[in-house]
């Protein structure tokens, strides 16, 4: 297999790609970033990188509280808007129909329609280049109790979550295995394992994946908007988010 070696840049991808609500009742406003993650479990930290330029900038090292709010294939036109408009010029939540809920203990507006709303306060803020890192301690999680079942057991993969990679919005797709089932040794291992292509499968499935790319560099669309963008009158119909509790 041939490489070719590129400058230094970051091509870790997929990644989370989420909405970041924050501001206040008088100025909310939400900002995309695919610039998070988890950096500790115990205390339960997480971190987001903001260019300094972003209007969500100042609101959030004023009030040193902003909110994570997991995207989903109903949200992704929500998402990409919030991204490339700013909020110095228009209200995100009222163009995008969505709702504000500030009953948390930041009392910063989280996405209702989200399936997950993560608090956060910001523990500090580090200069690096382009863009600043705002490390912070996570307070609460809401999560929508549409997708728990009787026994409490939250289902996440449930929600339809969407990824960023290279410039495209992806759904997660199929399950291929669950953390440590290489290493099982139990009738659970056997349940997991039917679920799971067999590693022969798997390579014929790469080696097709693979030969389908070669292909379709020969068909590809003269734009990638041709393949990839809806019509912006094509929004995508949100259902009203259950109330959940607290």
């Amino acid at each position: 297999m041939a490489k070719q070696k590129w400058k230094a840049g970051n091509m870790v991808y997929p990644l989370p790609v989420v909405m970041i609500s924050c501001g206040t009742e008088e100025k909310p406003n939400i900002v995309t970033v695919a610039w998070t993650g988890t950096i500790c479990t115990n205390p339960p930290m997480t971190y987001i990188s903001l260019r300094p330029s972003r209007y969500s900038y100042d609101l959030i090292a004023e009030s040193g509280y902003f909110v994570i709010n997991l995207t989903t294939r109903d949200l992704t036109y929500a998402t990409d808007f919030c991204g490339v408009r700013s909020g110095r010029d228009v209200d995100k939540f009222k163009e995008m129909k969505l709702t504000p809920n500030y009953d948390n203990e930041g009392k910063v507006p989280m996405v209702e329609e989200s399936p997950v709303n993560i608090v956060c306060k910001v523990r500090e803020i580090k200069p690096l280049g382009s863009h600043d890192l705002f490390i912070a301690d996570v307070l609460e999680v809401y999560v929508d109790d549409a997708f728990m079942d009787e026994k409490g057991k939250f289902h996440l993969n449930d929600t339809d979550l969407v990824a960023y990679s290279h410039g495209t919005y992806l759904t997660l797709g199929d399950t291929l295995g669950t953390f440590g089932y290489s290493v099982m040794k139990s009738k659970k291992a056997k349940e997991v394992s039917k679920l799971i292509p067999k590693q022969e499968d798997q390579l014929q499935l790469r080696t097709k994946s693979k030969s389908q790319g070669m292909a379709s560099k020969e068909n590809k669309p003269k734009s990638y908007k041709d393949k990839f963008h809806k019509d912006k009158t094509n929004k995508p119909v949100r259902k009203k988010a259950p109330s959940r509790k607290k």
